[in-house]
């Protein structure tokens, strides 16, 4: 197939297309019907749906459920940190980007499909097929968000990832819709309980990611050649990431911004992980039914997201990129404050539309953002990116682990947002000495 010039709006639609392809994982296994799937399956209630139980046994170890399950989110995400500058100094130097997305999207999907096995007596393989299911869905994104500043020139750079993540809210969210109907009228289906369409989800999931993808595949590049694969190659990612950090000593701005983006991600990543556990254990929903509740819940945040994504990306281009990253960081720390005190479903919906407001916009600006700070002619953009990738996988391992030992040791999800709130507060501190004005092109972003 033809090679499409950088710009060309078929090649900006087929990159932005990935996100409708892979945002089904986000939804339907990191946020909505694996969670809930989950705590039915480890969770024990009475018949007022008091919880009696919520520990598991691993490995002869009795975990409380919610700390389980973040710990090994946690483990996956130091894994994709660890990896993720070799395969993208390898990606680099090889010119096969497409390749190493196409393996994690693989990876991912199929791991998904694993999750159809998910049960208490093998529990080892379906934690594991949902680490590597995380891990296949994170490092993919590595190589995707590399390409932004291939396919797309800076002027371009904002709504074209804006409008990758609108497309992954908008194909999530067809998808969950498809799956909530197969399980909530299973009968009509000729299901005997929820059980296996609930199953089916995650073949849909895997199935759904593969396909779609391969709108993406048949018009990205191939990558950036330099030479072939030697053996030399394999730690060429961290030599490559030792000169782009002494880069950084010198671009104040880059610097700066990602330090910004490591703590204030750190809350972003885990709000989005923890949500769905949140309301499972922390709401009454008394005559209420919760697994119907979390959806709509989650339904809610994904279609607001659209509109926050767009609105943010049109902010950015009137005030800059810095500004409204700052704005949306006091925004989050106003719903933490909500959310802490919460106790109903409604108030659950509350905050959940104000979290879909400003999720989509914090997660599409910040990638413009550091996109848009990128050095000029810049050809190794899978190993600058791998600097992005890696704060942010860090940054939710902190997270995540912190999420898991209050958890543990208080017994309650709530506690951990007071942890949540320091984060927000830090990342505006933090975007308040980044300076505005781009040194290399003096544009102010």
């Amino acid at each position: 197939m033809k090679v499409l010039p950088k710009g060309h709006k078929k090649l900006v639609r087929a990159w932005a297309f990935y996100d409708w392809a892979n945002s089904v994982y986000s939804l339907v296994i990191s946020s909505a019907i694996f969670p809930i799937f989950y705590g039915a399956l480890t969770i024990i209630k009475d018949e007022d749906g008091t919880i009696l139980d919520d520990t598991v046994d691993f490995l002869g170890i009795s975990f409380n459920n919610d700390s389980l399950i973040s710990y090994v989110t946690a483990a996956a995400f130091l894994v994709v940190s660890i990896l993720s500058p070799f395969l993208s100094g390898i990606a680099d130097y090889v010119g096969n980007k497409k390749n190493f997305l196409k393996f994690f999207c693989y990876l991912g999907a199929l791991s998904c499909i694993g999750l159809f096995w998910f049960n208490l007596e093998y529990l080892w393989f379906g934690l594991l097929c949902y680490f590597l299911a995380l891990i296949g869905f994170w490092a993919s994104l590595v190589f995707y968000n590399s390409y932004l500043p291939d396919i797309a020139f800076p002027e371009q750079q904002d709504k074209v990832s804006a409008q990758g993540f609108s497309l992954g809210y908008i194909g999530s969210v067809i998808l969950l819709i498809i799956c909530l109907v197969m399980i909530l009228n299973y009968e009509a289906f000729g299901f005997e309980s929820e059980a296996l369409p609930t199953r089916l989800s995650f073949v849909l999931t895997g199935v759904w990611w593969i396909g779609f993808s391969q709108y993406t595949y048949a018009y990205l590049p191939k990558g950036n050649k330099k030479a072939a694969f030697t053996k030399n190659v394999l730690f060429n990612g961290f030599r490559e990431l030792r000169g782009i950090w002494i880069t950084l000593k010198h671009n104040i701005q880059l610097k700066r911004y990602l330090i910004a983006f490591f703590v204030y991600s750190m809350a972003v990543q885990t709000i989005m992980l923890i949500a769905t556990y949140f309301g499972i254990e922390e709401l009454e929903w008394g005559e209420q039914d919760a697994t119907t509740g979390l959806i709509i819940s989650i339904l809610l945040i994904q279609l607001v997201a659209v509109a926050g994504a767009t609105l943010t990306s049109r902010l950015a281009v009137r005030f800059g990129n810095i500004k409204i990253l700052i704005f949306i960081n006091l925004i989050w720390i106003a719903i933490c404050g909500y959310a802490f005190f919460i106790v109903s479903p409604q108030q659950f919906y509350v905050a959940a539309a104000s979290v879909g407001l400003v999720m989509g916009g914090i997660q599409s600006l910040s990638r413009s953002t550091y996109s848009k700070m990128l050095p000029q002619n810049a050809i190794d953009t899978a190993s600058y990116f791998s600097f992005y990738d890696v704060a942010e996988k860090i940054g939710i391992v902190i997270g995540m682990f912190l999420y898991g030992v209050v958890a543990q040791i208080t017994g309650s999800v709530r506690n951990s947002i007071l942890f949540l709130v320091v984060f927000f507060i830090a990342g505006v501190i933090l975007l308040l000495r980044v300076p505005i004005k781009n040194p290399a092109t003096k544009d102010r972003i």
